[in-house]
């Protein structure tokens, strides 16, 4: 049941249930406990089950969640189809947190807040914002790295860009549809929050980290900047291109001085380092062009 303190709307607007959406592969230890927490504060409990190989699905039944099953088809498919679920069930607005255990379910009203007083269409529950945890330091700075590169990227800026934990209003709930794989969907929510004009807010969340990686954290990272980089080339092509331009014709243009300044001094040409140079300087051109194209194509087309 919903906590009348913690959600006052609900009683008024039962038609406008708050979901939480909780994607989870192999996560039997924790996801009954997840689910049983979760509802304290939330309508509704949908498990989105990515494929697991356990008792997953069957626990988060048993704990008074509704399942979703799919075949494993990672993280994003997950939230696309619960997403779709919430909104099917006209949801006033939806939770997002893992099924892992590390986040808080308690934490649900602090992002609740902003989204019920109309204050932001997307609440992400920072880490970094001063509540204490025992995130391992290697996992901050990896943590800091991308979201920096996330928030350039984006032009959206986050303090903590890949926290799963988050709230969305039912604007944000209708405009979100995923096209990353893996786990680069949390930076692909900043791009959706630039193109769609949304409006972003955070708030301080705790989390836990006591339990063994699942995955390779380099591995992990490097899929996620290999999400951002193909998100950067979807949806601000002229900055990618435009950008890789420019830094092309900068070095073919040092590499050109260099050659000049050893002409002038040997009266020698450096034909290789020129040519280099020259090659340069056409593939940043064409860059630049290319991104202006895939630019006003795509400007056309959102228009539309």
């Amino acid at each position: 049941m919903v906590q009348p303190e913690t959600l006052q709307h609900a009683a008024n607007a039962p038609s406008a249930p708050i979901i939480a959406v909780i994607p989870a592969f192999n996560e039997e230890r924790f996801i009954a406990s997840v689910v049983l927490k979760a509802r304290r504060y939330v309508d509704h409990v949908l498990v989105v089950d990515d494929g697991s190989q356990d008792e997953t699905a069957w626990l988060a039944e048993a704990a008074g969640a509704e399942v979703i099953r799919q075949p494993n088809g990672g993280k994003a498919a997950a939230l696309n189809n619960g997403l779709a679920a919430a909104q099917a069930r006209n949801a006033a607005a939806v939770v997002l947190l893992d099924g892992d255990g590390q986040h808080n379910p308690n934490d649900i009203p602090r992002l609740l807040e902003p989204i019920q007083r109309g204050a932001a269409d997307l609440v992400v529950g920072s880490r970094f914002m001063g509540l204490p945890s025992n995130t391992p330091r290697w996992r901050i700075v990896g943590q800091h790295a991308l979201t920096a590169l996330t928030n350039v990227a984006s032009g959206v800026p986050l303090s903590d860009s890949q926290s799963g934990f988050r709230a969305l209003s039912r604007r944000a709930l209708s405009l979100m549809n995923f096209t990353s794989r893996g786990f680069s969907v949390e930076s692909e929510m900043q791009f959706l929050l630039r193109q769609h004009n949304l409006q972003a807010l955070e708030v301080p969340i705790s989390v836990h980290y006591d339990e063994k990686l699942k995955r390779n954290p380099f591995a992990h990272g490097l899929q996620v900047l290999t999400g951002i980089l193909r998100l950067v080339g979807q949806h601000r092509p002229l900055f990618f291109f435009g950008a890789t331009g420019v830094i092309a014709i900068l070095i073919g243009l040092a590499l050109g001085a260099s050659v000049i300044s050893t002409y002038n001094m040997y009266s020698s040409l450096a034909l290789g380092t020129a040519l280099i140079a020259i090659t340069l300087c056409i593939i940043g051109v064409f860059a630049i062009f290319t991104g202006i194209i895939l630019h006003t194509i795509r400007a056309y087309m959102s228009e539309r």
